[in-house]
Formats: structure tokens, sequence, C-alpha cells
């Protein structure tokens, strides 16, 4: 892969930044089922429920999207399908077990997924408060 440029090193983010992101869609997803009950106390609670939950998909979303591509660069450029395939020295069920972790990776959706729920998100933010600017100021 001589073309490509070499990835940063294959470090996990710390714990604090994991645990922010984790939190980040639990919230967010807390604060969605929540917003038919906050609809009995009234749209503004409603409201901050939204904003809450839509601007924690968008950052765990992003987050999910940028690991998943991480993933696939690693495998890409260390050419990890290839290297499974040639090593010796491991059972065949463990061979099977790591070739399915390697290439389920390069070839999910997952990526796509993430994609996709963080630009929606991110488009219904910008255009809500777009909209409630506006409304505000009408």
């Amino acid at each position: 892969m001589e073309n490509q440029k070499p990835i940063e090193a294959a470090e996990p983010h710390s714990k604090f930044i994991r645990s922010f992101f984790f939190w980040s869609g639990i919230v967010a997803t807390i604060a969605y089922r929540i917003i038919f009950i906050l609809n009995i106390y009234g749209q503004y609670w409603v409201s901050v429920a939204w904003y809450i939950g839509t601007a924690g998909f968008v950052l765990y979303f992003w987050h999910r999207f940028d690991i998943s591509e991480k993933k696939v660069k690693l495998i890409k450029y260390h050419n990890l399908v290839e290297t499974v395939e040639k090593c010796g020295g491991i059972d065949s069920d463990k061979k099977k077990a790591l070739l399915y972790l390697v290439e389920t990776n390069l070839t999910s959706k997952e990526r796509w997924n993430s994609a996709f729920i963080f630009a929606a998100s991110l488009l219904a933010l910008i255009a809500s408060a777009v909209m409630d600017i506006y409304n505000f100021i009408r």
C-alpha cells in the first residue's frame, strides 16, 4: 500500500473521552425517550429534550463513524486480512474467528449507518435552530 499515507497509531482514546461519547449516546437516547412525558409539561421541555437528544446523537454517531473509519484504514493499511490468512501457528477455529472480525469490519455498513445518522441529526439540529431563531426574531 505504497500510495496510502500512514495512519495514526492504533491507540484507543482516553477513558475520559470514551466515557464522554458513551454517555452522550445514553443521554441522547433518554432525552428522546422522555419527550412523550415532557409533552405533558409543555413545548419548552419537549424542545429542550429534543435539542439535547439531537446534539447527543451528533456527537455519538460522529464518534462511531470516526472509530469505524479508523478500523477500516488500519485493516487496509496493514493488510490484516492477508496477514491473518497467511499466519501460521494459530489453530483453525481461532484463525476463522480472526478472519471474521477483520473481514466484517471491512464489509460492515455500520460506518455508513453512523455517517447517515450523524449527518441527518446535524442537519435537523441546524434547521431547527435556524427556524427557532427566525421565529424568535420575527
